[in-house]
């Protein structure tokens, strides 16, 4: 088969996927009473059922956020309202969880079937298409034990340790060597190893001696996937032997049982995959947002496959080498070698914009829209980045989803339907505005780092707390270097819409460094004055130049504090500070809006309304 022939059937499939997608997201339609949808209706009264959650406008809505955008943060804010205590949440959402599973399993598999009748790319790529979601299952299977050991077992104790004081669990884990060394002997900034009891205190084990059985399977799942590998030929890109040694270094690293080595095997997997460049890519084991204290690195699988149409060159690469290396050039000769190091990364980072084809394990609890990875330096400075953007993807979903009563009570009906009819009749200037803010996100993160920036700078584990708000300004300050009138409303008001909508994040574990996020930008947008709140939020255009001035000193002020490696917690205090376990704005009049806007988030977060 030709490339061209290849690309033309990865259309194919592209667009199939946006077909099956859309039949998915009109599962809305069952919440407007004028449409309807008889089939969701079946399927989320049987979900809630078998929840025993009782059926309304708000379990709807929840119940369709779990299955159709894989969140469950809305299904817990209504078993909440409903009575149910804690444990009886984490119970329920494991059986959410299995049913989410099962409905999304069936749909790979019949889009897997339908690449199989109609013969599409070659038969090493449906090999391997079958084969990531043969290991798929058995790492989906490992999630809810991975969940349970970690998040709802040990992470439990640790707090309750230390009275939820964050710095004293990460003293004590440094003290007592229990977190995962890098090649160099170094304290890591990730850990493939969980804890385990032992007699008065914890020992680190890897993931293979925590969970064999499931490694053993998801292993001999691989196994099999090299095995059906081999048999076939890479006649269109020639990376047979990529592919190969790709899945057989994660297969050692997985069945790997030294922890303080693990780092340096799976460095080796990201090595491996950097190597990896053709238009299907998979997502292994890469990031770790949900264990707050020992950045155990989640069970992401799944397949990626770029959109063919939308495989353009993204200006933001350009305009965050305009305002870095400037930047740099002000903080001295050690910022350059730091800036300079990234803008390489930068350069070799590869950009495919596209869709999740296949997702499983911990994926089944939230896609992502956007990821730089890896996140391990050293291979960044080696080989670069990749950067993973879903631009129709999260249209599609955008467009689909009703429109919230909150949003309307909050920005007023004018901003939403402005939004809304963006979305609909101008998807080009949309895309565009995605560019900025979230690929621009995403090569944001890549700046200022060093080797060990993030080890040094989560001393008190608050590193991801502001690492969020630096990649989403660090495109901001991308756009102000190369700016276009035309677009400067539209950025102001997607900014906005983020930090406000992020507020609804604060008990949500996981995402919590995009709540973090969000108050630091409420902090600079209220003070700029471009943000009031009076009964809604009111955007005054004429503060513009008034905000960018105050996004660049924040920002040069955080560019300072990463070269300088300092404690993370000490920006974040800047702006927020810990009350009972939540972190609220500083400000007074910031704090009030934070404060209105949960009160109403948990009391109407889930209604809809019609505008007409």
């Amino acid at each position: 088969m030709t490339k061209q022939a290849f690309m033309q059937d990865l259309q194919i499939i592209y667009d199939e996927l946006q077909t099956r997608q859309a039949e998915l997201n009109s599962y809305f339609e069952l919440l407007d009473k004028t449409k309807g949808h008889p089939k969701a209706e079946k399927l989320i009264t049987f979900f809630l059922t078998m929840l025993n959650i009782p059926r309304d406008d708000e379990s709807y809505m929840a119940a369709l956020t779990r299955l159709v955008s894989l969140r469950e943060d809305a299904l817990v804010e209504v078993m909440k309202k409903n009575g149910f205590d804690e444990q009886k949440i984490q119970k329920k959402k494991e059986v959410a969880y299995g049913f989410v599973y099962d409905f999304h399993i069936q749909r790979h598999e019949a889009l897997i079937q339908w690449c199989e009748q109609k013969k599409l790319l070659t038969p090493f790529y449906r090999s391997l298409i079958y084969g990531v979601h043969y290991v798929g299952q058995y790492m989906t299977l490992w999630q809810s034990e991975w969940t349970r050991h970690i998040l709802h077992t040990v992470n439990l104790e640790l707090g309750e340790m230390f009275n939820g004081d964050d710095a004293k669990v990460f003293e004590m884990l440094q003290r007592e060597s229990l977190l995962d060394k890098d090649s160099s002997g170094n304290v890591g900034d990730r850990c493939y190893s969980v804890l385990q009891k032992e007699d008065e205190g914890f020992k680190s084990v890897a993931y293979a001696e925590a969970f064999p059985k499931h490694v053993q399977s998801v292993a001999g799942a691989l196994e099999q996937l090299v095995k059906r590998l081999a048999l076939e030929q890479d006649d269109v890109f020639g990376q047979k032997e990529e592919w190969i040694a790709y899945f057989t270094a994660i297969k050692e690293a997985l069945e790997h049982s030294v922890p303080d080595e693990l780092i340096g095997k799976w460095a080796e997997v990201d090595r491996r995959w950097m190597a990896v460049k053709t238009p299907l890519q998979v997502g292994h084991p890469l990031e770790y947002y949900e264990d707050h204290y020992r950045k155990a690195v989640a069970l992401e699988w799944d397949l990626r496959i770029v959109n063919p149409a939308l495989q353009s060159n993204s200006s933001t690469k350009e305009n965050i080498k305009l305002f870095a290396s400037p930047m740099a050039k002000g903080f001295g000769a050690d910022a350059e070698k730091i800036i300079a190091k990234n803008l390489t990364q930068v350069e070799e980072t590869q950009l495919y914009i596209g869709q999740p084809m296949l997702y499983y394990a911990a994926e089944f609890n939230g896609l992502f829209s956007a990821q730089v990875v890896p996140n391990d330096e050293q291979v960044s400075a080696e080989l670069g980045k990749k950067i993973f953007a879903y631009a129709d993807f999260v249209l599609q979903g955008k467009k689909s989803k009703p429109i919230m009563k909150l949003s309307v009570e909050m920005m007023g009906e004018t901003f939403v339907k402005a939004q809304r009819a963006l979305m609909e009749t101008n998807p080009d200037l949309w895309q565009e505005l995605y560019d900025i803010s979230t690929v621009g996100h995403e090569y944001g993160h890549i700046l200022w780092i060093d080797s060990d920036t993030e080890m040094k700078m989560n001393l008190s584990g608050q590193f991801k707390n502001i690492e969020e708000f630096k990649a989403t300004t660090g495109g901001l300050m991308a756009f102000f270097a190369n700016e276009k009138e035309a677009l400067k409303h539209h950025v102001v008001d997607d900014l906005v819409s983020r930090a406000v909508g992020l507020m609804a994040w604060r008990e949500v574990g996981e995402v919590l460094p995009y709540y973090c996020e969000g108050l630091i930008h409420l902090d600079i947008l209220f003070a700029s004055g471009i943000v009031t709140y009076d009964d809604t939020i009111t955007i005054d255009y004429s503060k513009y130049d008034a905000m960018k001035e105050a996004y660049q000193t924040a920002y040069q002020n955080l560019a300072k504090h990463y070269l300088n490696k300092a404690d993370a917690q000490l920006y974040l205090g800047e702006y927020t500070v810990k009350v009972t376990g939540i972190y609220l704005p500083k400000v007074e009049s910031v704090k009030s809006f934070v404060e209105h806007y949960y009160a109403r988030y948990k009391a109407i977060g889930q209604q809809t309304v019609v505008l007409l």
